[in-house]
């Protein structure tokens, strides 16, 4: 015995239950469902039940009405068990027959599913009229182990549900034994039948029943001509059965090989055969190896297998990821202009986070001299009331700012939702449409603008100020250290700073009146360090310590001073997009996202090793139809 490669039934155990799970994956792409696609029937209704280590075909006879198929059926099965008269009602629901060893390996249910598995009691059960999918069976001890025996319902019924069933049983058997007659091997349905079997590689004998022999060995050979090139039909073997109505009464019906196609001067060879020996014995192995071969080509086929549907997914997927660009949150709430928080409500939170981190007598320093600035700007800031001057808060100022651009941002979203749903992409055009039929633009925009004025900005800042601060702290411990270094210079330096800069105008009477026109950025992260305004700083502790350190901090300072106003714009733009995604969107954007990248996902490249692994491996059915057969004939 030659050494096996990986077993075969885990492999497709295996993928079957992986292309599941991609399948639940991708339920945002609205693909088609893996049921209903020849190649993943065919995995679960043939390879997957028919893999395991017991050997056996399953054995389907088809073909149209009043064309013998439950005599052939009983012939193969070795009984009279299917029912049979001349004015055949027709078989409504299939039948099988299964030794009882067979039953104690397998499932039946697994075997057939699609089907609800009756025990098979009274031979008239399968002609009763239903709309379910019955399917009866029973135990014959006489049959060989390795045949599991189908009788199916007409494939040239009128009734739909009879095409189901067949078409079902087509997808499971390992080998279609197609009864045809002089009357109906040329009829429009059966041929549509078989094209499908044709399509699918399936493997099919052909039984001519009710010829005249010798009469119509000259003609036999034109009908199945005919049929073959009407249906794409390859037929493995092929029987004829002669007229001959008591002899199929008996179950005596004697049956002749016939090669195809015909060679040239063969002579006729008129040695009955038994069908039951030629599918159990004699053609067993060439006759399962091509089913399971024919099934699993079928499965990895690049233009028809789990490879085609791993191209459509991704297909579908790139056209997702066209539709979350289109309709991403982001792109929707773009905005040409967002207000700028002013500069000084940032310097306050900031002096303020930076006041919270000193301790001992730096803090108590600091502490004496703000709350003296603060005595001193109160009067000033007085008079300038009293002047006439500007005193509105700046947050204020602010807050009217951000709501009118939060209100330009709704009119383009509305705008470019409008547009998608007219002529955008056909993905989302009706999702689209629902979405504006389910939002009151008016109601939307009055529920956001409560939440807006509720919203504590001084908080929002504060949180900022706080985060990027502290990232600051862990990112830079070097820049954090030299603040703190001038900090604690700059307390040493308070009492004379104080004093120069209320003469000067440039302190706290400064910044009330006239501020100093530096640099708003560099100037606030100064105030990290002294609390007052740079030039003085340094020329009071002198100017080593900051010119030794201008080329690296100031430039730093002004890019972390930015990064404050980039933090808080975004914290502000994600609140908006979040609303936007929750409430008028409803959250698809993020599904259009997780659709869009299904190509990458591990239950995508997981199907596609699978496949793969299967594909390199043509041996692998033959090798695992020999392991079977090995463990039969060790049992």
């Amino acid at each position: 015995m030659a050494d096996m490669t990986p077993n075969s039934s885990e492999l497709v155990s295996e993928l079957c239950s992986a292309t599941r799970q991609l399948e639940v994956l991708s339920a945002p792409l609205h693909l088609p469902p893996l049921a209903g696609r020849e190649w993943y029937e065919l995995m679960t209704r043939k390879l997957i039940p028919q893999l395991g280590a017991h050997a056996y075909l399953v054995v389907s006879v088809v073909g149209g009405t009043n064309l013998g198929k439950s005599v052939v059926f009983n012939h193969i099965a070795g009984a009279k068990i299917s029912a049979t008269t001349p004015t055949a009602s027709g078989t409504k629901h299939p039948t099988a027959i299964i030794h009882h060893r067979q039953l104690d390996l397998i499932s039946v249910e697994t075997l057939f599913p699609g089907f609800e598995v009756i025990p098979w009691e009274e031979a008239e059960q399968p002609l009763q009229e239903s709309p379910r999918h019955f399917l009866f069976y029973r135990d014959r001890e006489n049959l060989p182990e390795n045949l599991i025996i189908v009788d199916t319902p007409d494939v040239d019924s009128i009734a739909v549900v009879n095409w189901e069933r067949a078409d079902h049983l087509r997808q499971i058997s390992d080998v279609l034994i197609v009864v045809l007659t002089q009357q109906k091997y040329n009829d429009q349905a059966i041929k549509k039948f078989f094209q499908a079997a044709a399509d699918e590689g399936q493997l099919v004998i052909v039984i001519f029943n009710q010829c005249l022999l010798p009469e119509d060995e000259a003609y036999w050979p034109l009908w199945l001509q005919t049929f073959c090139e009407s249906t794409g039909v390859d037929p493995a073997f092929v029987y004829l059965a002669p007229n001959d109505r008591r002899g199929a009464e008996a179950n005596s019906l004697p049956f002749y090989e016939r090669t195809w196609p015909v060679p040239a001067g063969q002579s006729v060879d008129n040695r009955p055969r038994n069908l039951m020996e030629e599918l159990s014995t004699l053609k067993f192995d060439e006759i399962k190896g091509k089913a399971l071969a024919g099934a699993l080509h079928r499965v990895v086929d690049p233009e028809s297998g789990v490879p085609a549907w791993l191209q459509e997914i991704d297909r579908r997927a790139a056209e997702f990821a066209d539709a979350v660009t289109l309709l991403s949150s982001e792109r929707l709430a773009e905005v040409d202009r967002w207000p700028t928080l002013p500069n000084s409500i940032l310097i306050q939170q900031v002096r303020h986070w930076w006041g919270s981190q000193r301790e001992g007598w730096t803090a108590a320093i600091h502490g004496l001299y703000n709350n003296l600035g603060r005595i001193i700007v109160a009067p000033i800031k007085l008079i300038r009331q009293q002047a006439g001057a500007s005193t509105e808060d700046p947050l204020k100022i602010y807050r009217q700012q951000e709501w009118n651009a939060v209100l330009d941002v709704l009119e383009r979203c509305f705008i470019r939702l409008e547009t998608i749903r007219d002529i955008g992409n056909p993905l989302l055009k009706e999702q689209v449409e629902q979405l504006l039929a389910g939002v009151s633009r008016a109601d939307f925009i009055e529920s956001l603008r409560r939440e807006h004025e509720e919203l504590d900005f001084e908080q929002e800042i504060q949180q900022t100020v706080e985060t990027e601060l502290k990232n600051f702290r862990e990112e830079s411990p070097q820049f954090h250290r030299l603040f703190r270094r001038i900090d604690s210079m700059a307390a040493v330096a308070r009492p004379v700073i104080s004093l120069g800069l209320f003469v000067t105008g440039a302190g706290p009477v400064g910044e009330a009146i006239a501020p100093v026109a530096a640099d708003a950025a560099v100037r606030g992260m100064l105030h990290l360090a002294g609390d007052a305004v740079g030039g003085t700083v340094a020329t009071v502790v002198g100017d080593k310590v900051l010119s030794e350190t201008a080329g690296q901090s100031a430039g730093y300072l002004e890019t972390r001073f930015r990064r404050l106003h980039l933090a808080f714009s975004k914290r502000r733009g994600d609140w908006l997009s979040s609303r936007l995604n929750r409430d008028l969107l409803k959250g698809l954007p993020e599904e259009l996202f997780q659709a869009s990248r299904i190509k990458s996902t591990p239950e995508f490249q997981r199907v596609r090793e699978l496949t793969t692994a299967l594909s390199r491996d043509r041996n692998v059915v033959e090798y695992a139809v020999q392991s079977r057969q090995h463990h039969s004939r060790g049992r």
